[in-house]
């Protein structure tokens, strides 16, 4: 009799274990995300997709999560070449019980196993910390320009790429407008309000300026700063792997996303550092109103995926995820507020 399959609960039981890890670990820390659970070991981090749709992701068999393992790997090789290791398997062992790596037993699961990093050096920890330094940002914003300089570029008129940001815009403008949210709904509407008119006239040459330029290409996606580590050589990690559509950006959006968030940390100051720095080593400077424009939206956005969890929250979390949102909601009205009228 084949031995019956294992629960998702049962496989994230195993893999919290200690002992069911082949290179030994003291101890194993679970990190739970949208669409994932990581496993942290002493000396490596194994990520596992849930089994769930969303959206346009879809992972609900275990081949689609084995692709997803694996488009991963290759995705995030690009900037973290030396930390994105394998995909490695989960087996059901002939006798019934689970085991990590190869061996007998038919993959029950999959897993990207990734060199841990260290969590106090990562920029987000340093910008905390207020010690982000000069060197770092300029190691770090030198090997994005690179990256950018040879990533494949993909040609947009410009009318269709302010049409896709105009659709995104509105998106995020009614999912926030959720009254289960309890956001200022004035203070929404006023920043929208702003953020269209920017699309509609003053932006609007700026943004096919940039396209006519061939400034759109396949970035990161998701360029925050508890995803760099500004060392020798400097490491980015966890990159949106679901969709290279929106992977498809101009670097003045990306590095504008990634300010932004230093902002929300606390520390503006180090954000424009960064930017200055990566305008230098890029060659590309973009207009300050584009920069502004972009990092508004991705306030947005950050605010929405911040109120996706507090329905979900239960009542001790549910407060600090509105308060999030609503940080994020002030910091692109106050952004917005910038863009000329």
């Amino acid at each position: 009799m084949e031995p019956a399959a294992p629960s998702l609960a049962a496989k994230l039981a195993f893999l919290a274990d200690p002992r069911s890890y082949p290179e030994g670990t003291a101890r194993v820390e679970v990190v739970r995300t949208h669409l994932s659970c990581v496993f942290l070991t002493d000396r490596h981090a194994y990520k596992l997709k849930k089994p769930l749709r969303r959206g346009e992701v879809d992972l609900t068999t275990l081949e689609a999560r084995r692709r997803a393992c694996q488009a991963e790997l290759r995705l995030n090789r690009r900037l973290a070449g030396e930390v994105y290791q394998a995909v490695v398997p989960l087996r059901l062992r002939p006798d019934g019980g689970l085991a990590l790596g190869e061996g007998p037993g038919e993959p029950v699961e999959w897993l990207v196993r990734m060199r841990r990093l260290p969590r106090e050096r990562m920029l987000d920890a340093l910008v905390r910390r207020g010690e982000a330094e000069a060197a770092g940002l300029e190691r770090l914003a030198r090997r994005l320009a690179r990256f950018y300089r040879e990533a494949p570029r993909e040609p947009l008129p410009g009318p269709a790429y302010r049409e896709r940001l105009a659709r995104e815009l509105a998106q995020e403008a009614e999912a926030l407008a959720a009254p289960g949210y309890a956001l200022p709904g004035r203070l929404l509407r006023e920043t929208v309000r702003r953020l269209e008119a920017f699309l509609a006239g003053a932006g609007a040459g700026l943004l096919e300026a940039r396209m006519a330029a061939g400034r759109l290409l396949e970035g990161h996606g998701d360029l925050r700063p508890e995803h760099c580590l500004p060392e020798e050589p400097p490491v980015v990690i966890d990159c949106l792997d679901f969709s290279r559509a929106l992977r498809l950006l101009d670097p003045a959006d990306e590095l504008g996303y990634l300010a932004m968030e230093c902002a929300f940390l606390g520390d503006p100051a180090t954000g424009e550092r960064l930017l200055e720095a990566f305008w230098r080593a890029s060659r590309d400077r973009p207009p300050r109103a584009l920069v502004r424009f972009h990092q508004a939206r991705r306030a947005l956005l950050r605010a929405r995926l911040s109120a996706w969890h507090v329905p979900d929250a239960g009542a001790p979390e549910a407060p600090r995820w509105l308060g999030r949102a609503l940080r994020y909601l002030e910091l692109a009205a106050s952004l917005a507020r910038e863009l000329p009228a």
